[in-house]
């Protein structure tokens, strides 16, 4: 795996993860970090590499490890796939095949097309911007984020903003939970006031998909919650019911209609489990929807009769052809895209040519006046009119000896700036100390 370089020759940024472009959610749930587990892992990070910065992204849809350094202190790829593995228990091997890595003004450019959801899985989902968001404060509180990320990711909020109110992709909001009732649940239920609704979880998924529900008529709805307090508060905000986490069983052999969405790192419902509850359901049909990566209910138990359990990777399909109804409005996007990514590597190239282009001055300017002093100790007859033409003449012939070198700096600094030249004008005018 490479590096490339962002901002010069001293300033790195790089992600590596996974998606549901590259994984299926059976390696994506073994590489999900539960918020405890991000902020034992980005501790781990910054402990192996001082100099490093760090975000760590985990959704439903994908994983992902920012990282962000100054200096050569970084991870290697092959580095950064082992503390995937390790961290999980997993061989890299395992993994390795589902990854991905791109550095440089491609990994600025991911974060950006990332944040302003065009890369999800349903295109112009509200909740990945939130979901960033989250994962830098998180980043932030462990003290696992420095000037670099701060700049990129404060970037990545902008640029999503900005391709919201430029183009009509989150006109018209669509999120997973609201497809896959569509398309699956009716398919089931032909009308769903008379069914009963078990959400499982009270984050933001689980709102959203009870706010559709009830767009469509439920009114019999439950939430089940391991903080019976968020429970409660969802279910008055639905004019639902909370239960008790220990009611979860009792509540799903009563329920028509269950979505899931918790952050459990194994199942919370096994098909043993489950195989006490279908005695108490009497073969009536039961629509489950797991949108948790790791999946909440063990796949097995989709093959019970009378069960139709989806995960989120069946989204697949329709989720596609939500992307094909928005895809006129993505060149307009993108196209805003590839200016904010030209614009911030700009910025961030700008800050190593800066200290270079000043030092070139810098070094170049003692000299001069050091020889005007000369001349004008000889020539002491020069009154202050004839001395300033000098010293005007002095600083035009420096400036244009060094125009050529610092208009290269500038015209690479567009581009991101090699290796090569900055080492030999840092070398060529002694500027490395």
């Amino acid at each position: 795996m490479s590096h490339a370089v962002l901002a010069g020759a001293s300033m790195k940024v790089q992600v590596l993860g996974c998606s549901h472009h590259s994984a299926p959610i059976s390696v994506r749930e073994q590489l999900a970090f539960a918020p405890d587990q991000a902020r034992s892992a980005l501790d781990e990070l910054r402990s192996t590499y001082p100099g490093v910065e760090a975000v760590l992204l985990s959704t439903c849809n994908r994983v992902e490890l920012y990282l962000a350094c100054e200096n050569d202190g970084h991870p290697s790829g092959q580095e950064a796939v082992e503390f995937f593995a390790h961290f999980h228990g997993l061989r890299p091997l395992e993994i390795m095949g589902h990854l991905y890595e791109r550095a440089g003004p491609e990994a600025v450019r991911h974060l950006f097309v990332v944040a302003s959801s065009l890369d999800s899985m349903v295109v112009g989902e509200p909740q990945i911007l939130a979901q960033v968001k989250q994962a830098y404060e998180l980043a932030m509180r462990q003290k696992a984020t420095g000037p670099l990320t701060n700049a990129v990711f404060q970037a990545a909020v902008r640029v999503a903003r900005r391709v919201a109110n430029e183009t009509a992709i989150h006109q018209r909001k669509v999120s997973i939970p609201s497809l896959a009732v569509a398309d699956f649940a009716q398919q089931i239920f032909d009308r769903f006031d008379n069914k009963q609704t078990l959400v499982i979880g009270a984050g933001e998924m689980a709102a959203e998909t009870l706010k559709y529900l009830r767009d469509q008529g439920a009114r019999q709805i439950v939430v089940v919650n391991r903080s019976a307090p968020r429970a409660v508060e969802l279910a008055r905000q639905w004019n639902g019911r909370a239960l008790a986490w220990d009611h979860l069983m009792a509540a799903i052999a009563e329920a028509d209609l269950v979505i899931s969405t918790t952050g459990a790192a194994q199942p919370i419902v096994t098909l043993r489990q489950f195989a006490d509850i279908e005695r108490l359901r009497c073969g009536r049909p039961l629509f489950i929807l797991d949108l948790a990566v790791p999946r909440d209910f063990e796949p097995a138990i989709g093959s019970r009769p009378g069960v139709y359990l989806y995960a989120i990777d069946d989204l697949q399909e329709v989720c596609e052809r939500n992307r094909k109804e928005r895809d006129k409005e993505l060149p307009v996007a993108m196209r805003i895209i590839d200016e904010e990514t030209a614009r911030f590597v700009g910025d961030m190239n700008h800050r190593v040519v800066g200290p270079i282009v000043r030092r070139l001055r810098e070094g170049w300017q003692k000299p001069k006046d050091i020889e005007l002093e000369r001349l004008f100790q000889r020539l002491p007859e020069l009154d202050e009119s004839a001395r300033q033409q000098v010293r005007q003449s002095f600083d035009r012939l420096l400036g244009k000896l060094l125009h050529p070198p610092m208009e290269s700096l500038r015209n690479e600094s567009r581009q991101g700036i090699p290796h090569t030249l900055l080492d030999a004008l840092a070398t060529l005018f002694r500027l490395k100390d």
